[in-house]
Parts: structure tokens; sequence; C-alpha cells
């Protein structure tokens, strides 16, 4: 398993991953039937290098994406896995390496606006609940990871 940046050739794939897994969360079908164009995934984020997929096999299996801040921290805008392959340990690789990533530009912190479904998960990798957040869905959770210096 590889961690790589995105290359702008595979931006339709990510979006049809994204499809997939976000497509099997209950709570979030009937409004992305609903509403198809949230799911963009920006070529402008992808040239900029904040895209990383996860390579299993010669197959993307997985891809997150991170954004600078104005407050000099970083968020975590895109976390995506192959709904078959969930709960491996995937998700968590990703968000230490976007954590890694964080770090070494130098942001003290990763943000995340959580769905309600996957805050154990967020919970799990380290980050914490500091407010809730007004979707385009509904009610998100705000959290945060704090990065230290190795």
């Amino acid at each position: 398993m590889i961690i790589r940046r995105a290359i702008p050739a595979e931006r339709r794939t990510l979006e049809a991953l994204q499809w997939r897994a976000s497509l099997g969360n209950e709570g979030d079908r009937d409004a992305l039937l609903l509403h198809p164009d949230a799911i963009d995934l920006p070529l402008e984020q992808i040239t900029a290098g904040g895209v990383f997929v996860v390579e299993q096999d010669g197959n993307i299996v997985g891809f997150s994406a991170i954004l600078p801040r104005d407050d000099g921290d970083t968020e975590l805008d895109a976390l995506f896995v192959e709904p078959a392959i969930q709960r491996q340990g995937i998700g968590r690789k990703l968000v230490e390496h976007c954590a890694e990533m964080a770090r070494a530009a130098g942001s003290s912190a990763l943000h995340v606006v959580g769905n309600f479904h996957a805050k154990q998960f967020y919970l799990s990798c380290g980050f914490i609940i500091v407010g809730t957040f007004e979707t385009r869905f509904g009610p998100g959770l705000l959290m945060r990871k704090t990065l230290r210096n190795p």
C-alpha cells in the first residue's frame, strides 16, 4: 500500500470513489441523489498538491484532500475509502498522512467538519469535538486534531 499525490488525470476516478463511499452512508444517500453537484473534486486542489491517493495492488482504494486555512492550520477537506474495504485502517493511514503534511507545512492543528456517523472514527484518530457547523446537508461536527512536533 502506498500513499502518493493525486494527478489531474485521476480526478474522475476519485469522484467516482467519493460517490461509492458517500452513497454507502444511509444518512447521506438521499441528499446526494437530490444534489449530485455536491460530488466535485476541484482540479485546482489536485494540481496544488493537496490530494493524496492510496494505492493497493495498483488500484486506487482511497483518497484524502487538505486545504490551508486562513489561521495557518489545515483543513481535512475529503476522506473517502472504497466501501468494500472500509474499516481496515486505510482511512486512519490517510488521516496520519494528512497530519504529517499539515505539520510539515507549519500547521499546529488539522481540522475537519465530520458527519455524525464518522464521529467515533475521528475521535479514535485523535480529533476532539470543538462545536457544530451547519452544512448544506445538515449539521456536522467541527473537530480538531492538535499536531505535535515529532
